[in-house]
């Protein structure tokens, strides 16, 4: 048995021994892995703490890098200085944008032409018709209809209240005549009670609301009785607007121009605000 390793119950069979020395695996049994075997070259023994030649120094499972196979790192993102480059970016392109939207803003205001003057001087009711009038007297104001006017028209407020006269008086030229205006606007709680109210001032003989210049409020030296001049009337909403114009006695003009100016006279609701 000399050159053959002895065999013990119990232990790996000599093969196993052989094995040991061409692989380098760690045998069973009780032989020591630091103990030499007989027959074995030196550098076969494998002393604690070291790996065997031809042995692979990572864990079992895992590839040499470099080697056939080597797993990669995988890829990694953008860098932190490209991220800081982006953000910085955003950050100005953001700041460009402000300043573009203010700088328009700013143009706008400063330079584009206002038409709101145009347009209120246009829709002015004194000046936006056919004749140019002006405020002599008025405006005059009151919740009380009955008490402002004369006629059956008094016996027709106190059935049916109003809720609000305005009154004023314009003046207005054409030409060398001059005219005397008076504009009422009488306000009602409903359409109907409008309508009513001007089929009632527009018959003849009953009566209607007084002008400035009938009750005493305003004093026009040589001011005309506008009641035996001119009349128009017109209804929108609630609200009925009654004018009666005449010619100062001084400075008379054409019948159909002081027809002209009772119609056109209607559009002065507009300022009984």
């Amino acid at each position: 048995m000399s050159g053959q390793q002895p065999y013990f119950a119990g232990t790996s069979a000599p093969r196993a021994d052989a094995a040991y020395q061409r692989h380098g695996t760690q045998p069973t049994g009780r032989y020591s892995p630091t103990a030499p075997v007989p027959g074995a070259h030196p550098q076969a023994t494998n002393p604690v703490g070291t790996n065997p030649r031809g042995a692979n120094p990572q864990a079992p499972g895992t590839r040499v890098a470099g080697g056939p196979g080597a797993q990669r790192p995988a890829p990694q993102g953008p860098g932190p200085g490209r991220s800081a480059r982006a953000r910085l970016a955003l950050r100005v392109g953001a700041l460009v944008a402000v300043a573009v939207v203010s700088g328009l803003v700013w143009w706008l205001i400063r330079y584009q032409p206002s038409t709101e003057g145009d347009a209120a001087a246009a829709e002015d009711p004194l000046t936006s018709g056919e004749f140019a009038y002006t405020e002599v007297a008025g405006p005059e104001i009151s919740a009380n209809c009955a008490g402002n006017s004369y006629g059956d028209v008094v016996g027709w407020f106190q059935q049916h209240p109003c809720e609000r006269v305005h009154r004023s008086l314009y003046e207005t030229r054409e030409g060398d005549a001059r005219a005397l205006v008076s504009v009422v606007v009488v306000t009602m709680p409903e359409q109907d009670g409008a309508k009513q109210l001007k089929v009632t001032t527009d018959t003849d003989g009953t009566g209607n609301v007084n002008d400035l210049v009938r009750d005493g409020t305003a004093t026009l030296p040589g001011a005309p009785n506008v009641a035996q001049g001119e009349y128009a009337s017109r209804v929108v909403g609630t609200r009925l607007t009654i004018v009666e114009t005449a010619y100062f006695p001084d400075s008379a003009g054409a019948p159909d121009t002081l027809q002209r100016i009772a119609h056109d006279a209607l559009r002065l609701s507009a300022a009984a605000r």
